[in-house]
């Protein structure tokens, strides 16, 4: 891939990080975890998930991060996901404060186009699925892995960091990508902080499966785009959230926007950031965007729609910004993954490219 143009990040004081020549930047891992979920990640990648928690130790404090686990434990412990017990065993191997919280952070901005692959190896091949994910932690895009995880379902391939039990963006060939987008925030007349504590205070009174378990739940157990679509669509879940789901034939591609217990579908695909399309989306409710410029990224990354893209040529001011920390393309048709960490607007790992050998056998299996 080519970084030809120099950015400096937006928003912030002091000189801009030099970025490191293409040559000298660190691969993306591709791990093998089986079936083993989040624990069996964390015991290949340890050296990763220690590096993320001591980060986070230094941004929130280890008193911030042991109350924050207090409080997630808490609210696992009522909850109905079928992976509270692997976040539970993640903490205890790590032994320190902050991997319950972190496993249920809520706290990032994305970006992501759904269409009709327009430049696969065959014209229109299967959907394509574009997503960058913006988060505040520093670290993130120096120590993102790709897990390769089995499932009743059939193989998927999780672009996730190492202490993680949740998906929050992954390909499973021959049946579809997805990923999920931070909602926007119900306003209750509030300052922002009083909004963001009385939406939180409901979020832990719900026993509904959080997005990110319910993403995973999917990838392990639907094997259509239809089925994936239902189960996004339908399932009851713990707070709002957007999900971007790409199948394996170029009409398969939707945004479903998710309240608690009802969505709206965007059957055409398209872009999203962090707000509703439309203006009428769960009415009786004011809703404010998240992250970075949401309408501007979204604005951005609609320009590209219908066009192919050269690597990550696409990955351009206002989509790429000082938070960004991570870049995926996806055709689940073609079994391609593309991912590329960052880090201060810059790359922090070399392109990871990857084409899943054995797709005539997992689209028979499916």
């Amino acid at each position: 891939m080519r970084w030809c143009t120099y950015y400096k990040p937006m928003d912030r004081a002091g000189p801009a990080d030099i970025p490191l020549p293409s040559n000298l930047l660190p691969g993306i891992p591709l791990i093998d975890v089986g079936r083993g979920g989040g624990p069996a990640l964390l015991e290949a990648a340890r050296p990763r998930a220690d590096a993320l928690i001591e980060i986070a130790r230094r941004r929130y404090s280890r008193l911030a991060l042991r109350c924050g686990d207090a409080i997630s434990r808490a609210w696992l412990r009522g909850n109905a996901s079928p992976y509270c017990g692997e976040i539970e065993a993640v903490a205890a191997r790590l032994g320190v404060p902050g991997a319950v919280m972190l496993n249920l952070s809520f706290e990032w901005g994305c970006t992501g186009l759904v269409e009709p692959d327009p430049g696969g190896p065959h014209p229109a091949q299967g959907a394509r699925m574009l997503r960058v994910l913006d988060w505040r932690l520093p670290g993130l895009g120096r120590h993102v892995v790709v897990a390769r995880a089995e499932s009743d379902a059939g193989p998927y391939y999780d672009v996730t960091w190492p202490g993680a039990v949740g998906v929050l963006t992954a390909m499973a060939p021959g049946r579809f990508s997805a990923a999920i987008h931070q909602a926007p925030m119900r306003r209750h007349g509030l300052t922002f902080l009083g909004d963001w504590a009385k939406n939180r205070a409901t979020i832990w009174r719900r026993t509904a499966l959080a997005p990110a378990h319910l993403l995973r739940h999917v990838f392990e157990t639907c094997r259509t785009y239809d089925e994936a679509r239902r189960a996004l669509a339908e399932t009851p879940l713990a707070l709002p959230v957007l999900f971007l789901l790409a199948g394996s034939e170029p009409d398969e591609a939707c945004v479903i926007e998710r309240i608690e217990d009802r969505a709206v579908i965007h059957e055409n695909g398209g872009v999203a950031g962090n707000g509703w399309r439309g203006p009428d989306a769960f009415a009786g409710c004011v809703w404010s965007s998240r992250g970075y410029a949401s309408d501007h990224r979204i604005r951005c990354l609609g320009g590209i729609c219908g066009r192919p893209v050269d690597g990550f040529d696409w990955l351009v001011p206002p989509v790429l910004n000082p938070d960004t920390r991570l870049a995926v393309q996806a055709n689940a048709a073609a079994g391609t993954l593309a991912v590329l960490g960052l880090e201060g607007m810059h790359p922090a790992t070399a392109e990871f490219s990857f084409v899943h050998k054995d797709l005539t056998a997992t689209q028979a299996a499916d």
